[in-house]
């Protein structure tokens, strides 16, 4: 590998570790993702830090908590400045020039604008894009977003003649976020977020180093696959959602995710809001998407290694998972189950021999990792290189008024919500399903002291000046 390889980073939105083959999903195949594993470290407990587009996205950029970002929230406008250090701007100091294909979300959508008959105009956010560091841009800032606002992407399906159909099927209450995209293929959010990806890629300066972060929209709602993705979903292998009676108590810091009133707490509601044929769809829909993206990653991947060869670092992950109807609700935000939480993770490095690790890891490692990589130092982050020695002993994920804290075996999970306090512990060891609350057990004090420690220490630090 030389002094400085060229960087390609692909990131998903809303992707459940087990619908790929290399994490033991079979619904559909992922032979092109597969094959990036059978080639990387797959990591198998590596943790998003928050559950939240926006605060996940602003870790990977920092490195850093959302704590320490400040940027918590999908709804409070806490955003990146220019003037602190991200991975466009490191790695562009550094000497890399630095392309953004897809989604960004690195401040709050304004979605009380948004219009059922029109597509607003979005170039306020383009421009705060790229004043964090960004050279070239290709702007798919998330499927609804490209609906409500008219961004890259939104122009020119518009100029296809292909966003007003799109537009009604979003916009569709009967729909109710499934259906299937209302155009040809190339023209989804994630074909198209591929194709500008590749074209870039294929005409990339070779002597200059490149950091490429492609940033894939789906599988997250609406669950809108194109039609002909629909035979690649096995429907003998869609098992139905774990649905219990855990949720039932109004203790439990999900029971207003799993029962509605007085309010949502994620997304979802309940799964009994539609019937079992609308969830089977979902589910069905959400696989066909991960299919359409995993030819979407190979296509990227081709691309990448015919114009870089082997000096070429790859790292693949989504920001976050999704529930996808398990404890009977769906969606991610405010969730602390590993559905959402534990997120597939592989890395690529030229000299680097292929295997699995059980190494706990982050979100939070890809700045220390990539800005290491490209011969830079990424200062006073709360991540870790994957290059050296050093590994977490204890993993956070958080947002607004929810923090969780585990080191790989148990998990504590913190949240005022409702006008109260929850608290909830886990051993995953013995309670896989996270089922069984064990805060307040004796035969859990110490652990559940020390991951409550561990909470208190990391926030304290951040207040400090």
């Amino acid at each position: 590998m030389s002094e400085r390889p060229h960087l390609l980073l692909i990131t998903t939105d809303q992707l459940r570790r087990d619908s790929l083959g290399c994490y033991g999903g079979s619904v559909i195949e992922t032979p092109n993702l597969d094959r990036l594993a059978a080639t990387s470290t797959v990591y198998d407990n590596a943790w998003t830090a928050s559950p939240w587009c926006l605060p996940s996205r602003s870790s990977i950029m920092t490195g850093c908590y959302p704590h320490t970002h400040r940027a918590y929230s999908n709804f409070r406008d806490c955003r990146l400045t220019p003037d602190r250090p991200n991975l466009y701007n490191t790695l562009g100091g550094l000497g890399y020039h630095v392309t953004h294909v897809g989604k960004c979300h690195y401040a709050p959508v304004p979605y009380g604008e948004t219009k059922p008959d029109r597509t607003l105009p979005y170039s306020e956010f383009r421009d705060y894009y790229l004043s964090l560091g960004i050279d070239d841009l290709e702007l798919q800032d998330d499927k609804q977003v490209s609906v409500w606002f008219r961004d890259d992407y939104a122009e020119e399906l518009d100029q296809a003649g292909h966003l007003e159909a799109y537009r009604a099927k979003v916009w569709d209450k009967d729909a109710a976020k499934v259906f299937t995209f209302p155009a040809p293929t190339e023209w989804h959010p994630d074909a198209w977020v591929g194709r500008k990806a590749v074209e870039r890629l294929s005409r990339a300066d070779q002597d200059q180093p490149q950091f490429t972060w492609v940033s894939i929209s789906g599988p997250h709602f609406p669950f809108d696959p194109p039609a002909e993705y629909l035979d690649r979903v096995d429907p003998n292998k869609i098992e139905e959602p774990v649905i219990t009676g855990d949720l039932d108590d109004p203790a439990r810091m999900h029971y207003w995710s799993r029962h509605g009133a007085p309010g949502r707490w994620i997304e979802s509601g309940r799964n009994d809001r539609y019937d079992a044929d609308y969830w089977r769809r979902l589910r069905t829909n959400y696989y066909a998407n991960v299919a359409l993206i995993d030819d979407v990653i190979g296509d990227l991947i081709t691309a990448a290694e015919q114009r870089f060869g082997d000096d070429l670092v790859v790292i693949f992950t989504p920001d976050h998972g999704e529930m996808l109807g398990n404890h009977g609700i769906w969606g991610k935000g405010h969730c602390f189950y590993n559905d959402v939480l534990n997120v597939p993770f592989l890395v690529r490095r030229p000299g680097v021999a292929p295997g699995r690790s059980d190494d706990l890891v982050s979100l939070i490692d890809i700045f220390p990792t990539l800005v290491g990589l490209a011969g830079g130092d990424p200062g006073a982050v709360d991540g870790l290189s994957l290059a050296g020695e050093q590994r977490h002993q204890i993993l956070l994920s958080e947002g607004e008024g929810f923090v969780t804290a585990t080191d790989g075996r148990r998990k504590l999970a913190r949240a005022e919500a409702h006008g109260r306090r929850f608290a909830e512990f886990f051993d995953l060891a013995e309670d896989p399903g996270e089922l069984i609350n064990r805060s307040g057990d004796p035969k859990h004090a110490a652990a559940e002291r020390d991951l409550g420690a561990a909470i208190g220490a990391a926030l304290l630090s951040a207040a400090l000046p």
